[in-house]
């Protein structure tokens, strides 16, 4: 990476106003800055891309070493992704806030689950009653943010189902706002997301089982969704794994899977707040936010999706996007992305915190 004043000059998303963006001391300065070296004459300029569901220090078998967890950053950032909320992961990755190369990184802490209802070696297990206690301590060991596994296979039914009874959840829910964070949850089936929906709950991942009347509390409410489409996408692929021991799942999988551009579609023209995540960690590979923006095209609009991976949801989680005293997180393309959105698998310029990558 390559430091110094520079100047970028383009159509700054969604504007198509042509503006000038003088950087210096990692920031978007107010004014002109002098001997600044002209990296952009004319491109398109989104402010740094967000992943805002992945894993770092996350890998298939559990938590990664700190290479390993590295080298899924500096994939991310490859792409343009310099914001990642990090939605839950085993390993302890702070040491990547001291790293000026690496995307900045929000945390959930731990996934947090009950025994047997979860991935194994991904999330802190308990039980009910002790919910909100490990919730108050998640939240404290993240950025602001707690990791819910909202449903998963239960055997006894043969079918997803909620891990957590209605009423705690709100607590937890309740108490997580003490502490002064947000809580979101893995969601597939529609029990546990309009429970934990009428819970209070502050965003939804994956949503696959979200109804009308649920879409529209979501709405009324504010509470944001991230739909991780290129995660849907394989839904078939699980179905398949669960289908000769649990059938009914997997028929209620493939099921979710065949009407997924149907009901994420129904939140985005219900005005829910849609969010650009890709779940990279484990069966998703690190890098693939342009997969994830194209797949969101689909329900929304090019556009749409472009905001939902960069100036709608850096406000979101709580940065801000190229004013003046900001940090100079952007990605610039040759051609409008608006019109050609698979220019977004090919940033031409990248810069990080006022550093030309």
């Amino acid at each position: 990476m390559s430091e110094g004043v520079l100047h970028v000059r383009g159509r700054v998303l969604p504007s198509d106003e042509i503006v000038d963006l003088w950087i210096a001391d990692g920031v978007i300065q107010p004014e002109p800055s002098a001997n600044a070296e002209t990296v952009v004459t004319d491109g398109y300029i989104l402010p740094g891309l967000v992943d805002a569901h992945c894993h770092i220090g996350l890998g298939p078998a559990g938590p990664i070493d700190a290479e390993g967890a590295r080298a899924q950053a500096e994939a991310d950032l490859a792409v343009g992704v310099m914001l990642v909320r990090d939605a839950g992961s085993p390993s302890d990755t702070r040491w990547i806030d001291q790293e000026a190369g690496l995307p900045k990184v929000k945390r959930a802490g731990r996934h947090i689950a009950r025994a047997k209802r979860y991935i194994r070696y991904l999330a802190a297990e308990v039980e009910p009653e002790d919910l909100v206690d490990e919730v108050r301590t998640q939240a404290r060991a993240g950025d602001g943010w707690v990791k819910l596994v909202g449903d998963w296979i239960e055997r006894e039914a043969g079918d997803l189902a909620p891990l957590w009874p209605a009423d705690v959840a709100a607590q937890a829910i309740a108490a997580a706002h003490e502490e002064g964070a947000r809580v979101t949850a893995h969601c597939f089936q529609e029990q546990s997301v309009a429970e934990l929906v009428a819970a209070g709950i502050d965003c939804i991942e994956h949503g696959t089982g979200l109804a009308p009347d649920v879409i529209e509390e979501m709405a009324r409410r504010g509470t944001a969704l991230v739909p991780t489409m290129i995660n849907l996408a394989n839904f078939p692929t699980y179905a398949s794994q669960g289908a000769a021991k649990f059938p009914t799942y997997s028929a209620h999988m493939l099921d979710l899977h065949a009407r997924r551009y149907e009901t994420i579609g129904m939140a985005v023209e219900a005005g829910v707040q849609v969010y650009s995540g890709t779940d990279a960690g484990t069966v998703v590979a690190h890098g693939r936010t342009p997969d994830e923006i194209v797949e969101l095209a689909k329900v929304g609009g090019a556009e749409f999706a472009l905001g939902a991976a960069s100036w709608r949801a850096r406000p979101w989680l709580g940065e801000q996007n190229l004013t003046p005293g900001a940090s100079a997180d952007l990605v610039v393309y040759a051609e409008d992305p608006r019109v050609n959105l698979q220019i977004v698998h090919s940033p031409a310029v990248k810069i990080l915190r006022g550093r030309l990558v």
